[in-house]
């Protein structure tokens, strides 16, 4: 089975966009995976960020990433990287994920418990977008290395044509997108967690320690 190539469908997307600049409603789980995609992205769309991460177990962790990516927004309208870039915040309610981990607390890092997860935050990246009128939605999600992007693809796609909103479709981490993170992360000064944010994440990456 042929895989899809995301990159090579989003070049084509961007392709027809020419100078109608869009709006883009796009999730994002930090400000270090939103770096390379905003810098990247934002000469296309109008962009609102929607930070929204009910994952995040702690709320001092939850909140302290959320400042950073005020602040990184901040910096690149200050810079006028491209066109400006607006913030919504999503509500913190890590009860919700938990409910969707209900009997998944024991999967591996990468497994169903992620796939619930991504269905969460884009779901209702995807309610959002319709509210805010968007003409696409999409997520930062796909750079990571760690993250299946073939499966956050689909769910996008999916919840796109049960919304009726376009998906974006991405993946981020190709022609050195996450390289690109790294480095823009280090240029900001950018604080870079080193789990996803969820308390079972936190748990398998301290034992593997």
């Amino acid at each position: 089975m042929n895989q899809i190539n995301y990159q090579k469908q989003l070049d084509a997307l961007l392709g027809t966009l020419k100078d109608t600049h869009p709006h883009l409603f796009l999730h994002s789980c930090c400000a270090p995976c939103s770096s390379y995609v905003l810098e990247y992205l934002c000469h296309f769309f109008h962009i609102t960020v929607f930070y929204y991460n009910p994952n995040i177990s702690a709320l001092a962790e939850y909140q302290k990433r959320a400042a950073e990516q005020k602040r990184l927004i901040q910096a690149y309208n200050e810079e006028g990287k491209g066109l400006p870039i607006r913030l919504v915040d999503g509500d913190y309610d890590p009860g919700r994920f938990l409910d969707v981990a209900k009997g998944l607390e024991t999967c591996p890092e990468g497994g169903e418990r992620c796939f619930k997860c991504f269905h969460l935050r884009l779901e209702e990246t995807a309610k959002r977008a319709v509210q805010q009128g968007a003409d696409f939605f999409g997520t930062t999600l796909t750079i990571s290395p760690l993250k299946n992007a073939a499966k956050i693809n689909e769910i996008g796609g999916i919840l796109g044509a049960a919304y009726k909103v376009p998906w974006l479709p991405s993946d981020f981490k190709k022609r050195d997108g996450y390289k690109r993170s790294v480095a823009l992360s280090k240029e900001y000064g950018l604080y870079r967690q080193d789990y996803c944010g969820c308390a079972y994440s936190r748990r398998q990456q301290a034992g593997e320690q």
